[in-house]
């Protein structure tokens, strides 16, 4: 495998290496923001990202290296630094209980809203004061997976650079359109002027998701895991849609919710 590596015969990197603990520090939200960098750990994600063209140096154990020798290669092609590390080294870059052994280092992704939501948009998943970054990964693999043309993060929504957030969306974070914007009726407005028709998903709502027309351009609104959405943001969109609950079950969890509503929406604009 020695030969895959840009320093032939080179000792691995460790935990102390300057290089390795610069990344480290990545994981934190802090060091993202202020080098514009973070960390994509595992196969998927990596894959993803240097499809993208976002990497900036590939990390990668020897055992993860003879596992995932196309990625190796394909980021050599591509011009990205090739790093071997020990895997004491690779668990300082991942925040899981067993590594996998590769990760990138790249661009953040996020983009302004007025580029991520454009005129001809069909369909926009908008998440407001979510907090918890495994549901913020997993909405954004399912409106990837959906179709979707673009995500946007507002409010106090977790940052989709979050080591758990990044591992959730599974390489979507690198497909679509993700915009973070702290202003919420900004981000709603932004639907609107695009032509998309804004639906809040609220428990209590009148309207039942599967009365609603979902023909026309739409954007989806979820809210906080525990609170949901605000009244005031529920004022501001143009229908508050709950889903129907045909057993015993008190609610959905967000990330299925938007599943369900979202899926909903890409099926019948495909019929």
């Amino acid at each position: 495998m020695t030969g895959s590596f840009p320093r032939p015969g080179a000792d691995p990197f460790t935990e102390r290496t300057p290089r390795v603990v610069a990344a480290r520090k990545l994981t934190r939200r802090a060091e993202r923001d202020k080098t514009g960098r973070f960390l994509a750990e595992g196969a998927n994600a990596v894959e993803a990202a240097l499809a993208g063209g976002t990497v900036h140096e590939l990390f990668v154990t020897e055992r993860a290296a003879a596992q995932h020798t196309e990625l190796v290669e394909a980021a050599r092609a591509a011009g990205v630094g090739v790093s071997l590390i020990t895997e004491r080294a690779a668990s300082g870059l991942s925040e899981t209980v067993t590594p996998q052994g590769i990760a990138a280092v790249c661009s953040t992704v996020d983009r302004p809203l007025e580029t991520a939501v454009t005129p001809g948009a069909r369909l926009v998943v908008v998440l407001v004061d979510v907090a918890d970054p495994g549901n913020a990964g997993t909405v954004i693999r399912v409106a990837d997976a959906a179709g979707a043309d673009a995500v946007v993060l507002a409010g106090d929504t977790v940052d989709p650079h979050n080591g758990k957030c990044v591992r959730a969306a599974a390489g979507s974070l690198f497909h679509l359109p993700v915009a973070r914007v702290r202003d919420v009726p900004a981000a709603l407005a932004a639907c609107s002027a695009a032509g998309l028709r804004t639906f809040a998903a609220h428990g209590y709502a009148d309207a039942e998701l599967d009365r609603v027309d979902l023909a026309g351009p739409t954007a989806w609104v979820f809210g906080n895991e525990a609170h949901g959405l605000p009244a005031d943001v529920l004022a501001r969109t143009d229908l508050a849609v709950r889903i129907p609950l045909y057993g015993k079950a008190e609610s959905l969890n967000l990330a299925t919710a938007a599943a369900v509503c979202v899926y909903t929406s890409a099926m019948v604009a495909r019929r």
